[in-house]
C-alpha cells in the first residue's frame, strides 16, 4: 500500500503548499540590481542643478544627464571643460556621467565625468537610506558626493 502522505508523493504537495513555495522561489530570485539599495533611477546631484538617470547600458549600468533643474543657456549647455576639444561643443544633455558600473559587494564601480571641471574618474556608487553616495577618485585624490532621489 502506498503512503500517501510521504513527502517524495507529489501528490502531497497541495495548491496552498505549492504556492508558498512558488512565491518564496520568486522572492530568492530576484536580480541583484533589484534590491532595496538599487542605483537604479533618476537621481538629483548634489547641487541640485541635474537629474542623472541611472539604467542599464549593456552587460553594466551606466548614467546619463537626463533633465536640468536649472534653466540653460541659449543652445543647450555644453561641455565646454572638456579636455578633448573636439567634445566641448555637445549638448551636455544626455551626456554619459558614469558607465561600465559593475557590482562589487554593496558597491558599483566603474568610471565617471565630471562636466563642471572636465575631469574623468575612478566611481564607486552605493544606496544607501535613499542617497546615492558616490565617491570619485583621482590618483589618490578622492571626493564623495551625496545624491538624493529625483523625479
Amino acid at each position: 500500500m502506498a503512503d500517501n502522505h510521504h513527502p517524495t508523493n507529489v501528490r502531497f504537495m497541495t495548491f496552498p503548499r505549492m504556492l508558498i513555495v512558488f512565491v518564496a522561489m520568486a522572492i530568492s530570485f530576484q536580480p541583484a540590481d533589484a534590491t532595496a539599495n538599487s542605483i537604479l533611477g533618476s537621481w538629483r546631484t548634489d547641487d541640485g542643478r541635474a537629474i542623472v538617470t541611472i539604467s542599464r547600458c549593456g552587460d553594466a549600468l551606466c548614467g546619463r544627464i537626463s533633465r536640468f533643474l536649472v534653466p540653460e543657456p541659449a543652445g543647450g549647455a555644453r561641455d565646454n571643460e572638456n579636455p578633448d576639444k573636439k567634445l566641448r561643443k555637445r549638448r551636455l544633455l544626455g551626456v554619459p556621467i558614469f558607465w561600465g558600473l559593475r557590482r562589487d559587494g554593496n558597491l558599483w564601480e566603474g568610471r565617471g565625468y565630471s562636466p563642471q571641471d572636465g575631469r574623468y574618474f575612478k566611481a564607486k556608487l552605493e544606496a544607501r537610506n535613499s542617497r546615492l553616495n558616490i565617491k570619485g577618485c583621482v590618483a589618490f585624490f578622492c571626493k564623495t558626493k551625496v545624491w538624493k532621489p529625483g523625479s
